[in-house]
C-alpha cells in the first residue's frame, strides 16, 4: 500500500481497517463520559427543567456540523495541537493564539470540572461503606446560586478534588500511560450505569416531576424558557466533548468519504438518544431542582426510594472508577496543547522540556496539574462547567470557519476526507454554536473576556516575538 505524505513532508502508511462499525463504536466509546454524570442535574435544576433533554439535542446537532468539520482538518493535518494547529494552518498565528490559549482555559476548566464530580461520588462512595467526609473539606468554598450570583459556602476546600489532581499529575510526571485496555474497561463500565440508570428507573418515574416539561420563565434570561434550554445546551455541551476522536482515526477509515459522516452521525445519534433517555430518568425521579448537586444520577436513584437503594452504591462506584481515568485523559491532552505551542515559539521552550529520567515534560505537567488543583479545591462544578462549554464551543467555531478559509490559499492541498455540503455544514455549525455561546450568562461572559484579555498581554509580550513558523504549516501555492 503506498503511503501518504502528511504537511510534515514525511510519508506515513496507515492500515485503513476501519470500517464504520468500529468508528461508530469509537466515537460512543469517548463521548459516554463525564458530562451526564455531572452537568445534567445544574442544567435542569437552573435553566431548563425536564426540558433539559431539548438542550441535548441542540447540543449534539453542533457537535455533528462541526465533527464534519474537524474530520477535513485531522486528515490534512496530523500534527499534535488539534484545532491551534488547524488555525495555524488557515487563519495564522494570531488565531492560532486565540484558539490555543481558548484550549488551555478549555483543558484546564474541563480537568478540574470533572475531579469536583468525581469527588461527589468519591463521598457518595465513601458513606455507602460508612466513612463520612467533614463537609468542610469535601467542597467548594465558593458557590453559584441559580441567577449566577457568587458567595460563599462556609467550606475550607473540595480535599477529595484536589488530591485526585495531584496523585494523577504525579503519575504523568513519573511515566504512567493510559492503557486503551483499561479505557475501555473504564467506558463500559460509565455505559452500563448509564443502562441500568435507564432501564430500572424507567418504571419509577413520577409525572407531576415532569410537569410543566417547559417551566415558565422567570422573566430573566436563561432562567428557563426557551431561553433556559438555549442556556442550558451550552452547559450539557460538556457532555459531548470527546466525540472529535471518531475524526482523529480517519486516516485509518477504509473509505473515509463514506464511512467517517456515518459514523460522526451514528454516534452522536446513538449518545443523544441515550442523553434524552437519562435526563426523562433523572427529572422523572426526582424534582428537577433537586438535582444541582455534584452527583446528580446518584441524588435521582436515591429520590426512588427502597427499590432502587441497591443501585445508589453501583452509580457512585461506577462514576468514582470512571471519572477519575477521564481526568488523567484530560491532564494529558493539556500537555499537547503546551507541548504543540511551545514547539511553534507561542510559549516558552520550558513547556516542551523532557524529564531526563522519565522522559514526560514534567515542567508543563507540574503547572497544568497545580492549576487544576486549586481550580478544583476552591469553585465549583457549574462554574467550571461553563467554562468548559464556552470554550469548546469558540473552538468549534473557528475550527468551522477554518474549514471554509483553507481551500482559498491551498486548493490543491490533499484532502483524504472532505466536509460535506461547504459551506451549509460550516456555516451552520457557526450558527449553533455561536447560538449556544450567546447563551452563556453574563457572568460567563465576563470571566472568558478576562481570560482573553490577560491572552493578549502574553502574546503582545511574548508569542508575536518568538512565534516562528512550523514546518507542517500548509503553505499557499505560488502563482
Amino acid at each position: 500500500m503506498a503511503g501518504s505524505e502528511d504537511p510534515t513532508g514525511e510519508t506515513h502508511e496507515l492500515r485503513r481497517a476501519l470500517g464504520p462499525v468500529h468508528l461508530t463504536a469509537l466515537g460512543i466509546g469517548a463521548i459516554i463520559g463525564a458530562g451526564i454524570f455531572v452537568s445534567t442535574g445544574q442544567a435542569a435544576a437552573q435553566s431548563a427543567g425536564p426540558a433539559v433533554m431539548i438542550s441535548y439535542i441542540i447540543a449534539g446537532i453542533g457537535c455533528l456540523l462541526a465533527g464534519l468539520c474537524y474530520a477535513e482538518f485531522s486528515t490534512m493535518i496530523p500534527v499534535a495541537g488539534s484545532a491551534y494547529s488547524y488555525a495555524y494552518a488557515s487563519l495564522g498565528k494570531f488565531l492560532a493564539w486565540v484558539i490555543g490559549w481558548d484550549l488551555i482555559l478549555e483543558y484546564l476548566a474541563a480537568a478540574s470540572a470533572v475531579s469536583v464530580g468525581w469527588a461527589g461520588y468519591f463521598s457518595g462512595l465513601m458513606k455507602n461503606i460508612g466513612i463520612t467526609i467533614p463537609q468542610q473539606f469535601e467542597s467548594s468554598p465558593i458557590v453559584m446560586s441559580a441567577d449566577h450570583a457568587i458567595s460563599f459556602s462556609g467550606a475550607y476546600i473540595n480535599l477529595p478534588a484536589c488530591l485526585l489532581v495531584l496523585a494523577l499529575t504525579a503519575l504523568l510526571i513519573v511515566g504512567i500511560r493510559a492503557s486503551a485496555t483499561f479505557n475501555g474497561v473504564m467506558v463500559a463500565i460509565k455505559l452500563v450505569v448509564v443502562v441500568l440508570v435507564i432501564g430500572f428507573g424507567f418504571a419509577y418515574i413520577k409525572p407531576e416531576n415532569l410537569t410543566p416539561f417547559i417551566p415558565p420563565n422567570t422573566g430573566q434570561f436563561g432562567h428557563y424558557g426557551w431561553s433556559g434550554i438555549l442556556q442550558a445546551s451550552e452547559v450539557v455541551f460538556f457532555a459531548y466533548i470527546g466525540f472529535d476522536s471518531v475524526s482523529v482515526a480517519a486516516q485509518e477509515a477504509r473509505n473515509p468519504q463514506r464511512d467517517m459522516p456515518i459514523a460522526i452521525l451514528g454516534s452522536l445519534a446513538i449518545c443523544t438518544i441515550l442523553y434524552v433517555l437519562m435526563c426523562l430518568v433523572m427529572t422523572g425521579l426526582a424534582p428537577y431542582k433537586t438535582l444541582d448537586v455534584p452527583q446528580p444520577v446518584a441524588v435521582a436513584v436515591a429520590a426512588a426510594g427502597g427499590a432502587l437503594d441497591w443501585l445508589v452504591p453501583i452509580v457512585n462506584l461506577g462514576a468514582t472508577l470512571g471519572l477519575g481515568t477521564v481526568v488523567l485523559v484530560l491532564l494529558l491532552g493539556q500537555s499537547r496543547i503546551f507541548y504543540a505551542m511551545s514547539r511553534d515559539g507561542m510559549l516558552p521552550k520550558a513547556f516542551s522540556k523532557v524529564h531526563p529520567k522519565f522522559r514526560t515534560p514534567h515542567v508543563s505537567t507540574m503547572i497544568i496539574g497545580g492549576s487544576a488543583a486549586v481550580l478544583s479545591a476552591f469553585l465549583p462544578h457549574d462554574l467550571l462547567i461553563e467554562l468548559v462549554s464556552i470554550g469548546t464551543l469558540a473552538a468549534f467555531v473557528i475550527v468551522c470557519i477554518s474549514v471554509m478559509v483553507l481551500p482559498k490559499p491551498n486548493p490543491s492541498a490533499h484532502r483524504p476526507f472532505r466536509t460535506p455540503f461547504v459551506p451549509w455544514v460550516p456555516i451552520g455549525g457557526i450558527v449553533v454554536c455561536g447560538s449556544m455561546m450567546l447563551g452563556a450568562p453574563l457572568g460567563t461572559w465576563i470571566r472568558v473576556v478576562v481570560w482573553f484579555l490577560i491572552g493578549m498581554v502574553l502574546y503582545f509580550a511574548y508569542a508575536s516575538k518568538h512565534a516562528k513558523t512550523p514546518d507542517w504549516a500548509l503553505k499557499p501555492e505560488a502563482k
